[in-house]
């Protein structure tokens, strides 16, 4: 692992005629393209074939369900008008958890990934289909409050995790307006659905290339964050770029852990100018090798949340 100093090859956000957007909803290919960056990322890191496999295949299941499935309930038109106007997150997970349909998504991406699961897979198919829905709300609680659950459950968690994401995303995408960026104290959160970041991302689209933004990990919105600065306790400068290196001396993958030395977190940052196609999750879960290393060196402790990723406590 390689450190740099903050003079790194970000730099600066661009400025020019076209100001880049402050918050950006998601689409409906977001897991398709997930999808496939993770399988790319199958054959570019073997160590981690099986696991990146299966991902690949829940995550195109959340595009199936996203895509082919009506869901029961959705909020009115206006349902949201007075969160925006007054600055709040107007699909905040905390007020509307019990109240969006989820389970039957996870059902869905069940029977999506029925097929395509292994044998030590299965069990826990069969274990979320019997459980009661004050069980999967249990769950689901895990998930919202980032916990990593327990022996028993842990396992269950990224189906879980996925479910939410579809409804989630589901309903930023059926926004009929676009949240304000953070500021203050929520800066670090979504705007649209209040939880963390699982990664940051400078993208190259033309409209904001150049240009980095905190991804949301449950409803996939992004919101800009000036870079050099730390996306857990909003402090500049004093900022470490940490990477995997190859044989050659060159980055193994787009991804650097963007430490800070103020607050002790790192959060991952996805450089898309070195890979059009890095992808905040699926790099994320590529990079296991970095959380590794920064793990053993006990120096900073990580601030993204994967819910994909569900790690003993």
């Amino acid at each position: 692992m390689k450190g740099a100093a903050v003079n790194h090859a970000y730099g600066s956000a661009p400025s020019g005629i076209m100001e880049a957007p402050h918050v950006v909803l998601p689409d409906a290919k977001v897991f398709s393209k997930r999808a496939t960056r993770l399988r790319e990322l199958v054959l570019q890191v073997p160590p981690l074939d099986e696991f990146l496999a299966f991902m690949a295949r829940l995550v195109q299941a959340q595009h199936q369900v996203l895509n082919e499935r009506e869901p029961a309930w959705r909020p009115a038109a206006d349902a949201f008008d007075q969160a925006l106007k007054h600055r709040m997150p107007p699909l905040g997970f905390q007020a509307l958890r019990r109240d969006v349909l989820w389970q039957q998504d996870l059902l869905a991406i069940l029977d999506a990934v029925e097929l395509h699961v292994g044998e030590r897979q299965r069990p826990l198919l069969a274990r979320l289909r019997e459980m009661f829905p004050e069980q999967l709300d249990a769950l689901a609680d895990d998930v919202f409050e980032m916990r990593p659950g327990n022996e028993t459950t842990r396992a269950l968690l990224p189906f879980v995790a996925a479910a939410l994401q579809v409804a989630w995303v589901r309903l930023a995408i059926g926004m009929t307006g676009v949240p304000a960026r953070p500021t203050g104290e929520a800066k670090a959160l979504c705007p649209c659905c209040g939880a963390a970041p699982v990664a940051s991302v400078v993208h190259n689209e033309r409209h904001r290339s150049g240009v980095r933004y905190l991804h949301c990990a449950l409803c996939a919105t992004e919101w800009h964050l000036e870079r050099i600065t730390c996306g857990a306790c909003d402090t500049g400068g004093k900022l470490l770029y940490l990477t995997l290196d190859d044989e050659q001396g060159k980055p193994f993958l787009p991804v650097q852990a963007e430490a800070c030395n103020e607050c002790h977190s790192y959060l991952k940052i996805m450089q898309r100018e070195l890979h059009g196609r890095a992808d905040p999750v699926a790099d994320d879960l590529a990079s296991l090798a970095l959380d590794m290393l920064l793990a053993e060196q006990d120096e900073y402790a990580r601030s993204g949340y994967n819910p994909l990723l569900v790690m003993g406590a």
